[in-house]
């Protein structure tokens, strides 16, 4: 996986010694990671477009905020997500391949913390749930 750490190695590394939180965004591809202090980019889309990315790509990441005790995901399933036409199943097809995409990321940058999805985000969640 190549992580970009914006703005450089050292402020990110640091900001993860002190335990302070950051941003990341992770490929759904899992080939890159783009990672940064929260205070020097304060949204995803602002760090997609300071580390030269576009920020109209923000539906091809997921995105976490965590820090060296957490990681929230921000569950939002893009509706062309695979291009799977069935609401359920790419749901489920985000959801089974955020944690993987997501756990593999934090592994690489030897964080071992859950992955939690706050409540303000459970709506894609609870449609999985409802029959």
């Amino acid at each position: 996986m190549n992580i970009i750490k914006y703005p450089n190695s050292d402020a990110v590394d640091k900001t993860i010694s002190e335990g302070e939180p950051l941003l990341a965004l992770i490929s759904f591809d899992g080939k890159t990671a783009i990672m940064s202090d929260i205070d020097e980019a304060m949204e995803h889309h602002i760090l997609l477009m300071k580390a030269g990315y576009s920020d109209r790509d923000i539906d091809k990441y997921f995105r976490i905020v965590f820090s060296t005790e957490e990681a929230d995901w921000t569950f939002i399933c893009p509706p062309d997500y695979k291009n799977i036409t069935d609401k359920r199943r790419r749901i489920a097809e985000f959801y089974k391949d955020g944690f993987s995409g997501i756990s593999d990321f934090l592994a690489e940058i030897n964080v071992m913390v859950g992955i939690n999805i706050p409540k303000r985000y459970h709506r894609h969640l609870d449609f999985l749930k409802d029959d």
